[in-house]
């Protein structure tokens, strides 16, 4: 039998992301313990502010995301279980690349702060929100260090390229 590209066999387990209901995180990754997957929940070490004091906590680092291995076959079986909202993917579950979870599984295993960031890729809109360009707009280039911004003159088709820190803009939305 000829295997279709795409095509993934039943028994096959691969690593998916699941979408959760709101502060679910880890009752999720718990519940998919107990049925025999394995999970995978990054965490996070922040510090968070009450009116009386300030403590060290751990949350999620992708709040309303946690990521399982299993196969095709116990995807009902998943989205059954109190607390997963949906299986992510465009228009069907799709898979994660192991690399992606292998990278986030060495990151749950340092000790060392870790926290979420903004998704910026090249080409992405940002505006500028730290530093003598605050409300300065244009095209995020150059993901790897020195980070650029390139302000563009649509008009006489010319652009300038400034360096900038990553942290210092977020994307437009």
């Amino acid at each position: 039998m000829k295997q279709e590209e795409g095509f993934i066999p039943r028994d096959e387990s691969l690593w998916y992301a699941l979408q959760t209901r709101a502060r679910h995180e880890k009752q999720v990754r718990d519940r998919l313990a107990a049925a025999g997957m394995e999970p995978l929940l990054p965490l996070s070490r922040q510090y968070r502010q009450w009116s009386d004091r300030k403590m060290l906590t751990t949350v999620p680092l992708f709040g309303g995301y946690c990521f399982a291995n299993f196969s095709v076959a116990r995807i009902r079986n998943v989205l059954q279980i109190p607390g997963v909202a949906r299986i992510v993917g465009p228009t069907k579950p799709e898979p994660i690349p192991d690399e992606e979870i292998a990278a986030f599984q060495r990151l749950s295993c340092v000790d060392r702060v870790v926290e979420p960031c903004d998704y910026l890729m090249e080409g992405a809109w940002v505006e500028v929100v730290r530093g003598p360009l605050t409300g300065l707009r244009g095209q995020f280039v150059r993901p790897n260090k020195p980070h650029g911004l390139v302000i563009r003159a649509t008009l006489i088709q010319q652009a300038a390229l400034i360096h900038i820190e990553a942290d210092e803009v977020v994307p437009m939305r």
